[in-house]
């Protein structure tokens, strides 16, 4: 019974292993033009995404054509992204580095 459940725990390292640094390499080559930016710089830059948002939150929608509403939304959803990159600074656990954790655990105890 315990070498089944050594030799599972094996493989399961080892899938997740093999395909992380796949996965650091095409990240990193995506984020390769990354520009970093100074904590003036932010703020200034997320004050403007705040006035931007109250003006479309002003903006009647009713008189909007379906276009014009759906390159809001866009946009919206653009701004969105942009703030959470520059505001977080959080860490990040991928599904891999969880079952591990959880497996050394259950070992452990």
């Amino acid at each position: 019974m315990k070498s089944k459940i050594y030799a599972l725990l094996t493989i399961f390292m080892l899938a997740f292993t093999f395909s992380t640094p796949i996965a650091a390499i095409a990240s990193t080559e995506k984020n390769s033009k990354k520009i970093e930016l100074s904590e003036e710089e932010v703020a200034k830059r997320i004050g403007e995404m705040r006035k931007r948002v109250e003006e479309i939150k002003a903006i009647d929608k009713s008189t909007l054509t379906k276009i014009e509403r759906k390159a809001l939304r866009k946009e919206l959803r653009e701004m969105n992204k942009k703030a959470r990159a520059m505001g977080s600074g959080g860490v990040y656990l991928s599904v891999g580095a969880i079952i591990i954790i959880i497996l050394v655990l259950i070992l452990i105890l």
